[in-house]
Order: C-alpha cells, then structure tokens, then sequence
C-alpha cells in the first residue's frame, strides 16, 4: 500500500472515530447511562482479537439500535465480543461476556418481571453453575443445561419450603431432600419431579414412614414408625382393597395407635404436604432475537472490517447501515421495504437468536437424495395372499387373549407366572365353540405363552387393551415385509404403524421364555431402556391343512412408528465383516437398511441426553451379557429436518428463503420451539431417550487407502435431524452354532472384524464402536 493511500485511510478512521464519540455522547444523554471508557491502548485485546480473527478488531462502542435496543461493551465485527451490555426494548437485559455475538463466560440475565439469572452462559443459554430468582421469591442456586436445572442445586420456595439435591431437565430427579415450612421433610429418590422409589418421610411430630413411594404416596413394602417405638409393616397402596400389613405394639405402650388406620396417612397425614409446582418462565435468554448491524449490500460483497460506528469500507460514506432481526421461526428473514434478499453478511447467513453464529452458506451439499414423498412399507396382506389365512387366525387369537378377562393384579408377579410351562392352547374350528367365534379359516390351534407376564408387560409400556386390538385386529389388514436381514424371518406391520409382528424360530421362542424373568425386571427398574418392547408371544398350528405347521411370533413395538418420515435407516453392531449394504448408491432410498461400513454420520445429542444415552447403553449391555445375548444391533434412524425442492440435504445455518424446510408437511422445531418444549414438562410426552429426539448429525469421510475404516473423519458440515434409535435382535444367544461360526471364520479373517463372538467382547466392541458414532454436542 503506498504512503498517500495509507495516509488517507488513517485520516478517514480518525475522522470516524471522532463521529462515533459523538454519537457515544448522544447515547448516554438519551438513556441517562453514564459509562467509563478507557483509553482503547489500555486494554489488552491480545486474545480477544486473536478470537476474531487477523484482520479483524475489537472496539469500545456505545449504540442505539434502529429498532430501539441499546448496547455498550466490546464490538468485533457485527457483534458483541467481550465485555458489554445488551438492553432490549421490552426491559430485559444482559450484562456480561459475549463471544461472537452469544452470551458465552459469566453473565447476568434480567427480566421486566424483576426476575434475574446470574451465572454461567453457553450459547445463549443458562448453562453451567448460575443463582435465578423468580419473581414470586422462588431462588434456584445450582447447575444448569440448555435454560434447564439439571445436576446438583438448591431450591426456596417463597412459601418457606425448600429442596436440596439432583434434577434432571427442570425438575427434581435423583436423590434429595424437601422440607415444608412446617418442619415435614422427605429425603429419598424423585423421578420427574415428584416422589418415586425408595426414601423417608418424617413428620414434625416424630412419626416416620420408610419405603417405597410412587407418585409421592407411600406405595409397596414399607414400615410405619411412631415415637413411642410402635410400628406398621406390610404393603402400602391408595387402594384399601390392596393394602395389608401387620403392626406391631411398642413395650411401653402397647395399647397406644390400636385405633390408627393406615389409610389416615394418605387421607391426613400426606394431605397437606403438597410439592411446590415451579415458576413459568414467559421468554427465555436464548429466545431473545439480537439485532445486530448489517451490510447494505447483498451477498455479492465480501466481507470487509467494521469501523466502530457501525459503518463498512472506512473513509467511504454510506448510507445509514440497515438492521436486520431474524425471528427464527418458519418464516424467512424480513428484510427491508423493496429488499427480497434474505439477510446475510456478506454472502453469510446468520441464525437469530441470542446464541447468534455465522455459517458460510458456501457449504458442500450431501450427494444423497432423501424422497420428498413418503410410501409406505411393506404389502398389503388381501385375500388370496399366500397369508392371508394365517393373518385371519393372527388377528382372532390375539382379540381372543386380550379380550379374555384376567386378573388386574400389581406388576409384582410371581415366579410361576414365568415358568417356561405357563402357555396354553385354545382350539378354533370354523364353526366356533363355547370361548371362540366362528370364523372362516381353516381349523387352527393357538397358544398363548406367559399369559399373564405379557399382560403385565402391556400395561407397564402404558398400552391400552383396546387400542391395542384395534391396531392388529381392526377391520384394516397387516402389510407383510420380506426380512431385511439372514434369519429368514417374516414381518408385518399394522395398518397405524404402531405394531410390528415378526415370525420366530423354535430356539428364538426358548431364549425369550429363559431370560423373559430378567427380561421384565430390567425394562421395569429402567423406564428409558432401549432394548426391544415385546408384548406379546404366541403360536400358531394350522390343524386343518395337510402339512400341520407351526408359526411363533412376537409382538413387537415400531420403533419408526412417527409422523416425521425416516430419510435415513442403519443397523449398527460394531464389526466390519459384510457390514455394508450390497445396493448401488443410486438405488439406496428411505427403505434400504445401512450397515456399519456405509454409516457416514457422528450423531450429536445435547449434553444431558447423551448422558442419559450413555448410561442406558451401559445398562443394557450389561442385561444383555448376563443372558449371553450376542449379535444384536443398534437400529438408528434419521429425519432430516431441513432439505430442498430437489431432496437435497441443507446443511445447518445453510437454508435460504427458497428452500422447502419440512417441505413434506412434517412438523419442525425451531429453536424458540425447543426451547418452550424443555421448559414445559407437559410437552415432553413426544420426545423421549431414542424417541423423537431433536439432535444434529456432523457428516464424516473415509479414507480412501482405509478399506474398513469403520468411523470416518469429521467434515464439520452438520444436518438437523430428529433421530430414532433402539435396541434390536435380542434372542440370539452364544449357543454351539455361533461358536462354530466364529471358530470358522476365524481362520480366514480378522477375529474382532466377525460378528459372531463372545457375548462379553461383543458387549465391549458394541459400545466402544456406539461411543464413537454418538457424541455430545458442542457449541
């Protein structure tokens, strides 16, 4: 650069900076704010600006804001950067460290309410260690994740009572003690938010209960106590019908409490020991839209360095630099009177709320395709079907033994109830018999094994008796799936999507019937676990045809059942060994099952579900490797929330107002969504552990020299995705077959790459591979 430009553009910054003084000046007058600056050379910028950038810098600046915000602190560029104070024109406030444009270090976040947060900041949400106090009085002092209470804290209540332990996504989970202003206290296990598992509850006047709560009443095996040493023990339920226990008098009075009833402490004794509910929260920091300075021109410029007064190309005057806000929900940009444009910097879009990024919209698209219109699986069972008959008695037995009367018992059962013996058969001739109708199949033979387990089972996954045969044995008829993988088995699906029936063999039915004890225990004692939900199994022997076959098969539940479309399916196990899908990658569609070797994704999942996920894959293993359970599978699959007319991937921070986001009529959480749906518990029934779980998914490359490089390199392009997941293939067990296998083709290939091994070093390699492929998500 020669002297005499260098010359000019340095008078033009002076000229600049003596206008942005001014307008400082101005300001403070308008808003009554009195703010110290410092000499700019005061301050070490050193790190900050090597956050920004080489060619960028950071300055000092006071601003008002066309639409009527104001901010003082460090600018780098079009954003806060540093220290600085942000006021929106509703009154909320934030004062504090910004990165970028987010509210990233400590802060404090205010509301017109009165309401404040103070505390840690990630990305525009409450996140870290950080006190809130509500408007009512209510204090919160704890850790928090994504604008939720989650880990260790303390809770006032204005009303004088308070809780003290874990929570898990705003509400109290885990272990902890709540003590009401009268002296009453609970110290024990919670689960969404109110008492649930095993804990104490000593009242003020000496009396306690130690045992088993559910749904914050006492509830199973549990032991009243009085003062004077008089007890109750036995089993405890709201239902007078079911409760039943023997007390036992104390020494020194043994006549005392002969008149106590066991139902007063439900009826007395709990009636005013109600939890305080938590305060709403109308907005929500990181659902506060930051407006922020804008380029007059479009995409075509290249972005260049930022005077401090707003202003771009130094020395050069513009026009007055227009504000662009972004809302963030389905809508484009807005954009100014007669600009169509959407809203970018210098060919850069910018996302809109206070967790504000930049993403280059240069990014590379996926080469694969997703179809824009969904089909459904499968082929539709009618007459003349080669199945249609079995269908026909598929559907009458299972009317027949749901709708058969049972007992309506607790989900306490006892050991005879799994007993490999406990099945039954029921005889259907056409004509019908005294428990059966007739129908018009042939003559058919049905067994029900574990009757009363599956019914048990049915009403522990919260599925109703009706509903239930109205899926499966409605007047709409099941569709028929060839098997996706080697077991020959067949599937069928029901019309609603809701059921999966698969057909078994004779050595599949006896390791369910051998683990099915285990099997109820553990999906009883964990509520998110990921393993296959079964509910029912059954048989059936066609009597009246020549060849008397049998066919076994469970029940199952969909786990793709969902309004969103499944763009994406993979079956994952871990090994390499014929770990890819033999179709051409112009023929892979939503329906083609990928494997290992074609996965091309690491699946991001928000900090506290990872968590969550992590610990349930332990869980299950762990069942999994005491059955001796091997060669099962993580079934995972993917929505992709935002694609073009064409079915092209978007990558995130890459949309522009011509692409279709959820153009196939699905629905669509924008961040404002996400964040009200954490914050209102009510709203969380939709999105559970493997679910409809909002996630982003970072797309990875193989080497080209790595044959069998089972996880890629990451490329740093991301995809919002609503994600599905479980646990699949659960009864194959390590018997002399599979240990033939794996000696067999351990002689003529890599031991780890077979799939066929040790349920133990299957369990290690499964998880170590799944840890790998799923992550926490990172700002």
């Amino acid at each position: 650069m020669s002297k005499e430009s260098s010359s000019s553009v340095y008078k033009a910054w002076e000229a600049t900076v003596r206008k942005t003084q001014a307008a400082r000046k101005r300001a403070n007058s308008i808003f009554g704010i009195s703010v110290d600056h410092a000499d700019e050379d005061d301050h070490d910028h050193s790190s900050d600006e090597s956050d920004c950038g080489p060619e960028e810098m950071i300055y000092n600046a006071d601003r008002i804001l066309p639409n009527g915000d104001y901010y003082t602190g460090f600018w780098c560029e079009n954003f806060p950067h540093g220290q600085g104070k942000y006021l929106w024109t509703d009154g909320c406030m934030y004062v504090g460290e910004w990165f970028k444009g987010k509210t990233m270090g400590k802060g404090r976040f205010s509301w017109p309410s009165g309401a404040t947060y103070e505390g840690e900041f990630k990305s525009g949400y409450m996140d870290g260690n950080g006190t809130y106090t509500g408007t009512n009085g209510d204090t919160y002092k704890g850790q928090w994740v994504m604008n939720l209470k989650h880990g260790h804290g303390t809770k006032h209540y204005s009303n004088g009572d308070w809780y003290e332990g874990e929570w898990r996504r705003g509400l109290q989970e885990g272990h902890g003690r709540y003590q009401w202003k009268d002296g009453d206290n609970y110290t024990g296990e919670w689960k969404n938010g109110v008492i649930c598992g095993k804990g104490s509850f000593i009242w003020s006047n000496g009396n306690r209960y130690d045992g088993n709560w559910e749904d914050s009443v006492p509830k199973g095996n549990g032991t009243f106590r009085w003062p004077d040493g008089s007890l109750y023990v036995g089993n405890w339920s709201k239902d007078p019908s079911e409760q039943n226990g023997t007390y036992y008098p104390s020494q020194s009075s043994p006549d005392a409490n002969l008149e106590w009833n066991p139902q007063d402490v439900y009826n007395v004794d709990l009636k005013d020991c109600k939890i305080c509910p938590g305060e709403k929260v109308s907005i929500l920091p990181s659902q506060k839209k930051l407006a922020v300075w804008r380029s007059a021109k479009g995409e075509s410029v290249k972005p260049r360095r930022m005077s401090v007064d707003g202003r771009v190309s130094v020395g050069l005057d513009r026009p007055f630099d227009r504000l662009q806000m972004w809302d963030g929900g389905d809508h484009d940009p807005p954009c100014n009177a007669g600009d169509h444009r959407p809203s970018t910097v210098g060919g850069e879009l910018v996302e809109d709320l206070m967790g504000l990024h930049v993403e280059d919209g240069s990014q590379r698209g996926l080469a694969m395709k997703v179809s824009k219109t969904a089909r459904r699986q499968g082929e539709t069972i009618s007459k003349g079907h080669k199945n249609y008959e079995l269908m026909l008695n598929l559907q009458l037995g299972i009317r027949h033994s749901v709708g058969r009367p049972g007992p309506s018992g607790s989900l306490d059962l006892k050991p005879s109830a799994f007993d490999p013996r406990e099945k039954y058969w029921t005889r259907f001739p056409p004509e019908g018999s005294k428990y059966t109708p007739p129908h018009q199949s042939c003559e058919f033979k049905w067994k029900d094994y574990c009757p009363l387990v599956f019914r048990t089972l049915r009403k522990l996954f919260k599925v109703d008796a009706a509903d239930y045969m109205l899926s499966i044995c409605g007047n709409d008829a099941l569709r028929e799936l060839s098997s996706p993988g080697k077991s020959g088995s067949f599937f069928y699906l029901t019309n609603d999507d809701r059921y999966m029936i698969k057909t078994m063999k004779k050595a599949e039915v006896k390791v369910l019937m051998r683990m099915l004890s285990a099997y109820y225990n553990h999906v009883r004692a964990y509520e998110n676990t990921l393993v296959t939900k079964f509910y029912g199994l059954h048989c059936v022997k066609l009597t009246g045809q020549p060849i008397q076959k049998k066919v076994r098969f469970i029940i199952m539940g969909n786990l793709f059942c969902s309004e969103y479309t499944i763009h994406r399916r993979f079956d994952l196990k871990g090994s390499s060994l014929g770990r890819t899908t033999d179709k051409p990658l112009t023929e892979i569609d939503e329906m083609t099952i990928l494997k290992d070797l074609d996965l091309n994704f690491i699946f991001r999942l928000q900090k506290s579900w990872f968590q969550d996920f992590c610990r349930q894959i332990d869980r299950d293993c762990e069942f999994l490797e005491q059955e001796r359970i091997m060669d099962y599978s993580l079934l995972v699959g993917l929505h992709f929330r935002n694609t073009s007319a064409a079915g092209d991937l978007i990558p995130s921070g890459a949309l522009t107002p011509t692409a279709e986001n959820e153009s196939d009529g699905t629905p669509r959480l924008s961040r404002a969504d996400m964040d009200q749906l954490l914050l209102d518990p009510s709203r969380w029934a939709s999105i559970k552990l493997g679910l409809n779980m909002p996630a982003r998914v970072e797309k990875t490359e193989r080497k080209s020299d790595c044959e069998f490089q089972l996880v890629g390199d990451p490329t740093g392009e991301f995809y919002e995705v609503i994600m599905f997941f479980g646990i699949i293939d659960i009864l194959q067990d390590y018997d002399i077959s599979k240990k033939l296998e794996h000696a067999y083709k351990s002689i003529q290939y890599d031991p780890t790459s077979i799939s066929a091994v040790d349920p133990r070093q299957y369990s290690r390699r499964f998880r170590d591979f799944i840890y790998k492929v799923f992550a926490e998500e990172t700002s």
